[in-house]
């Protein structure tokens, strides 16, 4: 029986990159252990729900969060996005989204 797991695998993926935002696939896909396509098949999902953006930088694509956008939480209200990853994630990645930077571009 796979592990319990508050969150759904969309979320689990949508919290590494936002953690990371010019992760690969495969580390995406091995830190939260699903298979590498069924990775890149809700990175398509989060996008084509507007969730990321990405852009290419060489040969690896960064995505950028779209904190502002609510998420439908089941008693029908609407939290933003920026205050769940706030809560899930360090200080330090909230600081960096807030501001639009991430370490590895400086901007």
């Amino acid at each position: 029986m796979p592990p319990f797991s508050f969150l759904t695998n969309h979320g689990l993926v949508l919290l590494c990159i936002a953690d990371d935002p010019r992760q690969r696939m495969r580390d995406i896909a091995a830190h939260i252990d699903i298979t590498e396509r069924a990775t890149q098949r809700i990175v398509a999902d989060l996008i084509g729900a507007g969730y990321l953006t990405h852009t290419r930088e060489g040969r690896r694509n960064s995505y950028t969060v779209k904190t502002d956008l609510p998420i439908t939480l089941p008693d029908r209200r609407d939290v933003a996005l920026s205050s769940l990853l706030d809560t899930l994630l360090p200080a330090e990645s909230s600081s960096e989204r807030r501001t639009g930077m991430t370490p590895q571009t400086g901007g």
